[in-house]
Parts: C-alpha cells; sequence; structure tokens
C-alpha cells in the first residue's frame, strides 16, 4: 500500500485505444496538459510492518544494504559461534528473500496505485545495460501495446531486476557463506508458479546457483513439484546436493499466547505422538543416503518458460487468459513426465551459457547431460539458447517444440528461432504424443495387470560406482487413506539386474527375485497407497522368481461389542465461550474467546491480535490498566471431584467456582505445554456451576482459552456442552461422539485375542498419529501406513492386546470454529474466521479407532465370550 513517503520521478501522459492497450504515451511535467489519463510515478521507501516487528523489509536491490545486513546479522554469528563454522555449524538459512513484488492492474482503465519492484540506480543500470531510458518505456511495463505486439522494455525490465536481486542479495550472502566455510541454504519467495516468482524473485532457478544447498519449502500437504523440480535441477546441474535432506517445521519453544497457532505441529513433547517420529525421519534418513549417491541417470532436459510469462504480465483482463494457460502447461508438463516416468531437468535460460559453455550432443549443461531437449510453448528464447539448441541438433541430438515457433528472441522480434523450428521435432501440447516421442528415453515402465500406464508413481535413478539406486514412491494423495485399491503393478526396467531391497522402514535387506524379458528387468508386486521401493540394480541376473501377489486371507474376526480403555491424560472440556466485561462493566452475552479479545481491544484503542503482530517481547513493559472479567456456566449431570482449571499466566488471574476464591499463585502442574499451568478446583456439583475468571488486558497480554482437566465424560450439542459420566470403555468409532469430543491424547484400548499361534492385526480405519500394537505387555510394533497390518509372533492359547491410539492436537487446540469443507491456509488467522467461514459450533474432527480391527488367524473374545468372523464382499456388477 502507498507509504506517502515518495519523490516524484516521471509523470505520463497515457493514451489507451478502444481496447486498452496503449496508443500513445509521453512523459510531461506535472503542470502540462495531458490528452489522456495523467499517471506519476514515485519511487518510495518500505515502511513499519508489524510482521517485521515494526520494521521496514530490506531493500534487496541495494548491495550496500544488504552488505549492512551481513555485517549485522552473520557476522555477528561469525563473532559468537565462528569456531564452530563448517563443523557443529553447517549453514545458514535464509527464508523467503524477495524484492518488492510487482502487480499487474486488473483492468486497464483502471485507476489505482500499482507497485513495482525498485530501487535507486535502477533507471541508470538500466541505461548502462540497454542503452535506453528505463523512464522513458516505464508504461510498457504496466500496459499492453497494440496489435499483440510484445514489449521488449518489459522484458529487459524483468531480466535487470532479476540479475540485480541475485548479484545484490544472493551473490553476496553466498559468497559470504563460501568464505567462512558454510553452507548458504533455504528457500526463496514464490517459487512454485510463474506468476509467484515474476512477482518475488523473477527467476527462481537463477539464484540456485548462489545456494550451498538449495532448498524449499512445502506447506499444509501441498505437492509443488514445479518448485521441487527446479531446485532439484539446479543442484543436480551444480553438483551440489539440496533437496534431499528434509528439514521438519518444527519443535516449539512455547504454547504460550500466538506462538499455539504455528503451523504444522510441534514436533516436540507437546504432541503425543512425538517419540515415535523416528519412524518417519529414520525411513528419510536412509533414503537420503541413497539419493544423494552417484549421479542422476537423466537424458531429458527442458526449456523453461519463465521468460515468456514475463512478456504477458499486463492487465489481468487482457493477459490473465495467456497467463493461465501458460500456468498450466509449466504445472501439466512437469507432472506428465514425472507421473509418465520419464525424468527431467529443467534448463535455465540465463545460467545456461555459462553451464553450458560448449554445446554440443549430448548437451552438457554442468554436471548433466541432456540427449533430448523439449521447448515448452514460448513467444521468446534467448540467443544463447537458440545456439546451443543448434548445437545439440548438429551433434545428432533431439530439439523437440511443443508449441509454435517462438517470434521473438532477447525478447525482441526476430526470425532467428526460424531454422531451428524448421530442423527440429513438433508436437501438439498432450501427454501421450509427448511421451511417445520420448520413450526411447525410458528406463522404468510401470503399468497395471491390464496394460495400462501406472499414473501415480514418481521415480528416481541414480548410478553409483558399480551399481545403480532406484526409489520408487507414490505421488498423489490417494482418493481415500481408508480404502486401498492395493492393485499389482508391473514394474520393467531396462537393461538386465540383479535387485536388492533396502527397506528405508526396518534397514533390512534382501534380494528380490525378478524375471528378465528380451533386455529388460521384470517384476511384480501389490502396491500400496503408503508403499515406496529403494531397490540396488547390479547389472547381471539375480535371483528368478514368479510374480508376487498379495497374501490371500481368510475373513478376518472383528468386534462389534465396546472395549476397555485408558486415556493418557485427563480429558478436558475446552473452556473458549464466555460471556464477558471490560473492567466494572455489565455482562455481554457469550462470544468466543479469540473474538472477545479483539473486541475489547478495538475499543481500547490497541493492536488487534492476529497473524501479522509485533513479537511482544519489543512492546514496552508496562502493567495493564484495564482488567476483562469472564463467565463460564459449565453444566454437569455428575458431581466431579479431583477437576483442574488449565490456564496460561495464573499468576495475573483471578478465579473463582461458584464464589469460591481459587488460588493460582502455586500451580500443581502443567498441561500439553509447560506454560499452560494447573491449579485444582473445589467440586463440581450435578447442576450448573460459575467459573468466574478475571485477566488483565493490554498490548503484550494474550487472551486464550482455558481447559477444565478431571474423570469426566463431554458430552457436546452444536455449542452446549455437558459434563457426564468418566468415560471407562469405547466402542470402536469416533471417540468426540462418546464422551471425548475435546480429548487430544492417547487411547488405548483393550481386547482378548485367542489363536492358533502367529496371527495379523489390523487396524484399518483410524484417525490419530499412529497406532502401536503391544501384546502381553510387549511392544510389538507400529500401524501407520496401509494396508495397516502388523503380523505378531504369538504362543497358542489367549492374549491381550492392547491399541494405543496417538493423538493430536486438533480437536483441543485447533480451528474448531471454522466452516468443515473450506480450504484454509493454517496460520494464525485461521482460528479468526469471518462471514460464511466463522461458525459457533463445534467443528471436531474424527478420532480414534473408527471401525473394529481385524484379527487374521484368531479371534477376539467380547463381551459374550466367542468370536466372530465378517461376511465375505459383494460387488454391485450394475
Amino acid at each position: 500500500m502507498r507509504q506517502d513517503n515518495g519523490e516524484l520521478l516521471a509523470v505520463f501522459d497515457i493514451v489507451l485505444d478502444g481496447n486498452g492497450c496503449l496508443k500513445e504515451y509521453r512523459r510531461v511535467d506535472e503542470c502540462d496538459p495531458a490528452q489522456g489519463a495523467k499517471w506519476y510515478a514515485y519511487i518510495e521507501h518500505a515502511a513499519a510492518d508489524p510482521w517485521f516487528n515494526d520494521q521496514a523489509y530490506v531493500d534487496t536491490l541495494n548491495p550496500q544494504a544488504i552488505r549492512e545486513f551481513i555485517e549485522t546479522t552473520h557476522e555477528a554469528y561469525k563473532t559468537w559461534v565462528g569456531g564452530d563454522f563448517g563443523g557443529t555449524t553447517l549453514g545458514i538459512f535464509t527464508d523467503e528473500p524477495q524484492f518488492a513484488p510487482k502487480q499487474a492492474l486488473d483492468f486497464a482503465t483502471q485507476q489505482k496505485d500499482l507497485f513495482l519492484s525498485w530501487t535507486d540506480c535502477l533507471p541508470e543500470l538500466y541505461r548502462v545495460r540497454y542503452d535506453e531510458e528505463l523512464l522513458d518505456v516505464l508504461p510498457e511495463l504496466i500496459w499492453e501495446l497494440p496489435g499483440g505486439r510484445l514489449s521488449r522494455a518489459r522484458w529487459r525490465y524483468q531480466n535487470l531486476v532479476t540479475d540485480r536481486f541475485l548479484e545484490s542479495y544472493c551473490q553476496q550472502i553466498g559468497r559470504w557463506c563460501r568464505e567462512n566455510n558454510l553452507l548458504l541454504t533455504g528457500h526463496l519467495m514464490g517459487e512454485p508458479t510463474l506468476e509467484s516468482q515474476t512477482q518475488a524473485v523473477g527467476d527462481a532457478m537463477r539464484c540456485y546457483p548462489e545456494f550451498g544447498l538449495p532448498g524449499i519449502d512445502i506447506l499444509c500437504d501441498f505437492r509443488e513439484y514445479t518448485t521441487a523440480k527446479q531446485a532439484q535441477s539446479m543442484a543436480r546441474q551444480q553438483g551440489a546436493e539440496g533437496v534431499t535432506l528434509r528439514v521438519p517445521h518444527l519443535s516449539w519453544y512455547t504454547m504460550q499466547g500466538e506462538a499455539k497457532r504455528d503451523y504444522p505441529a510441534s514436533i516436540g513433547y507437546q504432541s503425543p505422538w512425538w517419540e515415535e517420529f523416528p519412524l518417519i525421519e529414520d525411513h528419510f534418513a536412509r533414503l537420503n543416503t541413497a539419493l544423494t549417491r552417484g549421479r542422476p541417470a537423466v537424458t531429458v532436459g527442458v526449456v523453461h518458460p519463465i521468460e515468456s510469462y514475463w512478456l504477458l504480465f499486463g492487465p489481468a483482463a487482457q493477459t490473465a487468459g495467456a497467463r493461465g494457460q501458460m500456468e498450466e502447461q509449466f504445472a501439466g508438463l512437469c507432472e506428465w513426465l514425472l507421473f509418465g516416468n520419464i525424468d527431467f531437468d529443467y534448463i535455465n535460460e540465463a545460467r545456461f551459457p555459462e553451464q553450458c559453455p560448449a554445446p554440443g550432443a549430448p548437451l552438457k549443461v554442468g554436471e548433466c547431460a541432456y540427449s533430448v531437449v523439449l521447448v515448452p510453448p514460448v513467444r521468446t528464447l534467448r540467443s544463447s539458447t537458440v545456439e546451443r539448441l543448434e548445437a545439440l541438433l548438429n551433434g545428432g541430438g533431439r530439439v523437440i517444440f511443443l508449441g509454435p515457433c517462438p517470434a521473438y528472441v532477447d525478447g525482441e522480434p526476430s526470425d532467428r528461432c526460424r531454422e531451428l523450428f524448421s530442423r527440429a521435432e513438433h508436437l501438439g501440447f498432450d501427454r501421450e504424443s509427448i511421451l511417445a516421442a520420448l520413450e526411447p528415453e525410458r528406463t522404468i515402465d510401470i503399468r497395471h495387470e491390464d496394460g495400462k500406464r501406472a499414473d501415480r508413481l514418481l521415480y528416481q535413478l541414480r548410478e553409483d560406482d558399480d551399481c545403480k539406486w532406484l526409489f520408487i514412491c507414490n505421488g498423489k494423495t490417494p482418493e481415500s487413506p481408508d480404502v486401498d485399491p492395493a492393485p499389482t503393478l508391473r514394474f520393467a526396467l531396462r537393461r538386465e539386474y540383479a535387485l536388492e531391497v533396502f527397506d528405508t522402514l526396518t534397514g533390512e535387506t534382501a534380494p528380490l527375485p525378478a524375471q528378465y524379458e528380451n533386455g529388460w528387468t521384470v517384476f511384480s508386486r501389490p502396491w500400496h497407497i503408503h508403499d515406496s521401493l529403494l531397490l540396488q540394480l547390479v547389472p547381471g541376473w539375480g535371483a528368478s522368481g514368479a510374480t508376487e501377489r498379495a497374501e490371500s486371507q481368510s475373513a478376518p474376526a472383528v468386534t462389534l461389542e465396546p472395549v476397555e480403555i485408558r486415556l493418557s491424560e485427563p480429558n478436558m472440556l475446552l473452556l473458549d465461550m464466555a460471556e464477558y466485561a471490560l473492567n466494572d462493566g455489565d455482562f455481554r452475552p457469550a462470544e468466543e474467546l479469540l473474538r472477545i479479545d479483539n473486541i475489547i481491544r478495538g475499543e481500547l484503542g490497541i493492536p488487534l491480535r492476529r497473524k501479522e503482530v509485533v513479537q511482544p517481547y519489543l512492546l514496552p513493559k508496562e502493567e495493564p490498566k484495564d482488567r476483562l472479567r469472564l463467565l463460564f456456566r459449565i453444566r454437569s449431570e455428575v458431581h466431579i471431584a479431583g477437576a483442574k482449571l488449565a490456564l496460561e499466566c495464573p499468576e495475573s488471574a483471578r478465579v473463582a467456582l461458584n464464589g469460591l476464591h481459587v488460588p493460582t499463585l502455586r500451580p500443581d502442574g502443567w498441561f500439553v505445554d509447560k506454560s499452560i499451568k494447573t491449579v485444582p478446583l473445589p467440586e463440581l456439583g450435578a447442576r450448573e456451576s460459575r467459573l468466574e475468571i478475571t485477566v488483565p488486558i493490554g498490548p503484550r497480554t494474550n487472551l486464550e482459552a482455558f481447559y477444565l482437566l478431571g474423570d469426566f465424560g463431554v458430552g457436546v450439542n452444536g455449542c452446549k456442552k455437558l459434563l457426564t459420566a468418566p468415560v471407562r470403555s469405547l466402542a470402536f468409532g469416533d471417540i468426540t461422539r462418546q464422551g471425548l469430543p475435546f480429548y487430544t491424547g492417547n487411547v488405548e484400548y483393550g481386547f482378548r485375542v485367542r489363536s492358533e499361534g502367529d496371527f495379523t492385526l489390523r487396524v484399518p480405519h483410524y484417525r490419530g498419529g499412529l497406532v502401536k500394537v503391544l501384546v502381553d505387555g510387549e511392544d510389538r510394533g507400529n500401524i501407520a501406513f496401509s494396508p495397516y497390518a502388523l503380523r505378531v509372533k504369538a504362543a497358542p492359547g489367549e492374549h491381550f492386546v492392547v491399541l494405543r491410539l496417538y493423538g493430536t492436537r486438533q480437536n483441543g487446540f485447533g480451528q474448531l470454529h471454522h466452516t468443515q469443507g473450506v480450504y484454509f491456509y493454517q496460520s494464525p488467522n485461521s482460528w479468526r474466521s469471518a462471514g460464511d467461514l466463522w461458525c459457533y459450533e463445534y467443528q471436531l474432527k474424527p478420532a480414534g479407532i473408527l471401525r473394529s480391527p481385524e484379527v487374521y488367524g484368531g479371534v477376539i473374545l467380547d463381551g459374550t465370550a466367542h468370536g466372530r468372523g465378517a461376511a465375505g464382499h459383494f460387488s454391485d456388477r450394475s
């Protein structure tokens, strides 16, 4: 938004034609009359922003500013821990560096403030590089030229800003890290799409060579394959590691105040499952050792289309269709190749000349070599790119255009591409034609039993000194985590290999039998929705064997009865709705606490709480002058003794239950997080109790939910809550409907099994972190991945089985008033929905073991002391 601290750079007289294109434009003086609309160009500097703790974001296009940034941050780290550089301290992380984002108009005739990335010396840099005045052509960055012409100035500006960001920020910090024996790591802002890159960094791939360990950021279970491929491609070409080492986010210092709304869940003691997390991380650690060995086996390159997108970055009403098509083609081609099992690398045009100084066939780009290069539908190519693609053709390589001949070179109209285009191969932009053309490059073919190509699996093949490493995994979110089609897939590998399975979950290895057909190594196996496969490939024949098929099972034993349960922590009643009063005012109707906080803050004229706030430790320390009184009405149908209240900052709160003062200065423990203290409460009768809590409110305070803990059940009906008898048993099903709506700890289900010996236990439908299986008190392993089964070694006879479901904190601490079924970005603001996204009724997610476990090779002994078998399944043939 406008900062009103600007300096006038130029004034323009803009005349648009009937199509909203630039009919004419000229620079004028402020007082000159205009034939069209008068537009004013100012340079402004960034102002204080609460997201940056009331400081301004640095000008990343200004080398002097970045030198000062290095001096005040990196050099300070060096002073304190420089002795560990290259040892304990391997790198420095940078998170989402960017320049001031570029904007485009919605409509050409729209008159509103528009922001472009800028720095003081940009006009001079433009003049030196292009022998042209940037301010003279500035309107071409905003409006379209008539007749469908594309603006050379727009391409030049985008290219210059990208280079300036690269030189000022990435290169300076990367160089400092190298000089100090450190890796620059982290990720850039706006990596996934052509639009987000154009707005934030210009060209992400251009920046990655400055990173010793380039990375990406994946949030909210997104599948950003273009993001991963961009970083992986440049890392491969530079011979760097990257996108192989997981950096899990995050482990919380505290859940106090707004901190509990960071995303994702804490990989720490606050999460019930955290001690079992090695199950995940050991898998990735083992996988990392294989995927960082040797060299990638890839022969297909794809010219990255970002520079053509720059040319289309104009008013949305005129360019959104073409830009959207480019985005679809960008993402589509990436996924067609990946899920068609043709690995590839992007080629970055700006880095192409330095990476490929001696072009030929194959086309050597850094440490990679490509025999085929795809050119997606683009408007412009660099002259240096055209030269290298011509050399590839001259050497017998292949160039395949997936669109018309580019009419621009280096952002200018040119016929330079015509000869290359005439000699190259041409394909329509469709999946099957592209995959068919790349069949000679295929190293792995994965198909269903009916011959159709599998389209959900990804692979990576690496060439080591005396072997190869092949990793295959699922790449798409399953339609259902509970219903696994588990098809038998046929895997064919070009050439003949002896196969060894490296089990990344257990660390065990075993030979994999295969068949050998016409120079291909072939094997089949059932494939579950969470499966992956790491194979070592040694040239030659290995063990031969038939197709591996799913093991045939008899009907499982199930139970229809409730089973005894045990909770790992007290049950909880969430107290997040209260009547409230400011100071000595009257009580107002009940409202949700985060809303109350901002209502009162608005009345007091202090900043609202939201995602973008100044950290409390930077606010002046002052004693709050105002107090907020809260009244919770707690209904119970049973007498409750030994209950506790969990709250933050108990030392500043006054608490009374039914008029009885509750001491808070000496908490007797904590709940979930050490910042949430517990204090004992008097007994609650079988009636409505009044819990009154008074807390201070001011700029540094945080009004948060309170938690009633104890041995009781909880019923929820819309917004209404009722304390009920303690929960001692559960039917297999959603625990939120069985007295545990806000419970987020672990639940142990116990039952007896009679078997003739070893048996298989399956938990096909649950919601939680994972399920641990204990038999006769002994830990037998975890169930976390489809087919959700565990083979149990057992002596004949009766055994007591405990299934420990590890909970998540969603139903006690998540967005319980956000309308379900509507996507939202996980951030503190998602707890503060509005309009139709908000509802007072609790939006609980299913939790627990949702259907009976299945026992194969035994029976479950329920209350009637006999086992139950399952009937056969009949498919509907209609």
